[in-house]
C-alpha cells in the first residue's frame, strides 16, 4: 500500500506519517529523498515509481509530500491524505523550527504558499492542527485491511 501524505510545511504531515508508521508498519520517505536511489535525478525517479508501483499490492510506503510536482510520483492506486493547518499556525510551527525566529521574507513565503494544496483531488482530508491521528490511523487500517 502506497499513502501519500500531502500538505505544505508545517501542517502536520510528519507527525501523521509517524503515526501512520507506528499503526501499520510502513517505511517513510520524504520529497526528494529517492535521489539517493541513483546517480542521476531521471534514474532515481524512475526507480523510486518503480518502487511505489511495486509497493501498491506489497510492502507499506508512506510518500511525505510539500511540494505540489512530487504528487505525480505517486501511482494511480496509492492513498492520498490532505494535512492541512490553518496559517498561523503554520507561520508558529515554522518558527519553532527556526528556534524562534521567523524571518519577514519567511513568513510572506509560508503566506504565499498557503492554501496551494486545497484543489488537490485527495482520498481524506486530515486537520493536522485538532484532527484526531489515532482516529484517521484506524480508519486507514480498517478500510484498507492493513490491520
Amino acid at each position: 500500500m502506497v499513502i501519500g501524505v500531502i500538505g505544505e510545511n508545517c501542517s502536520g504531515k510528519s507527525t501523521l506519517a509517524a503515526e501512520l508508521q507506528k499503526a501499520i508498519g510502513a517505511e517513510i520517505i520524504t520529497g526528494k529523498d529517492y535521489l539517493r536511489m541513483a546517480k542521476s535525478e531521471s534514474e532515481a525517479e524512475r526507480l523510486f515509481k518503480a518502487k511505489l508501483s511495486n509497493a501498491v499490492s506489497g510492502e507499506n510506503i508512506i510518500y511525505v509530500i510539500s511540494e505540489k510536482e512530487l504528487i505525480d510520483l505517486l501511482p494511480a492506486a496509492a492513498i492520498k491524505i490532505l494535512v492541512k493547518a490553518d496559517i498561523e499556525t503554520v507561520k508558529e510551527r515554522f518558527k519553532k523550527r527556526m528556534h524562534g525566529n521567523l524571518p519577514s521574507a519567511v513568513e510572506r513565503m509560508l503566506t504565499i504558499k498557503h492554501g496551494a494544496f486545497d484543489k488537490e483531488s485527495c482520498d481524506y482530508e486530515f486537520d493536522g492542527v485538532s484532527g484526531d491521528y489515532s482516529e484517521i490511523c484506524d480508519l486507514i487500517k480498517n478500510k484498507y485491511g492493513l490491520v
